[in-house]
């Protein structure tokens, strides 16, 4: 499905007819730019107090390697550079993206500036997110391994 395509949208799905949307590592594929055009996409589709669970690459986890892999242009494909990272968000930039689209945001899982680990209680039969502290074997015990950014956009 192609998030920014309102004809993709209105072919499978009716306005105000999603309970909940989970999208595991897809905005960053995406231009800051089209990531509102996205949610705002979503917004129409999801009913009242429906959300969006979305997990990106956080910009703000310290460590280097980690950031190497996740930069812009990588990881992906050069035949095919719409696979490749377009942005890398942190939780100010997701969080203004998806308001901008009238959401209100809820963190889940991030690091703030300083690199500090935060995450709030959430339950997965709500979306599991894999790539999470909660769910990653990667991140089990004290040490983050592969952190995600997420956040819960709500309609309201």
């Amino acid at each position: 499905m192609n998030l920014i395509d309102g004809s993709t949208w209105s072919d499978k799905f009716d306005k105000g007819s999603l309970r909940a949307i989970l999208a595991e590592h897809v905005w960053e594929h995406l231009t800051y730019e089209e990531g509102v055009k996205a949610a705002k996409l979503c917004y129409q589709y999801l009913k009242p107090s429906g959300y969006i669970r979305c997990a990106v690459p956080d910009g703000f986890f310290p460590d280097e390697e980690y950031q190497n892999i996740v930069k812009v242009g990588g990881p992906g494909s050069f035949d095919h550079p719409a696979a490749s990272h377009r942005i890398v968000h942190n939780y100010r930039t997701l969080t203004s993206m998806f308001e901008t689209a009238g959401f209100e945001v809820n963190l889940i899982e991030y690091c703030d500036e300083d690199g500090n680990f935060h995450a709030h209680d959430w339950d997965g039969k709500n979306g599991v997110i894999f790539r999470s502290k909660k769910f990653d074997p990667r991140n089990q015990g004290d040490k983050l391994a592969f952190p995600s950014l997420i956040v819960d956009a709500i309609k309201r």
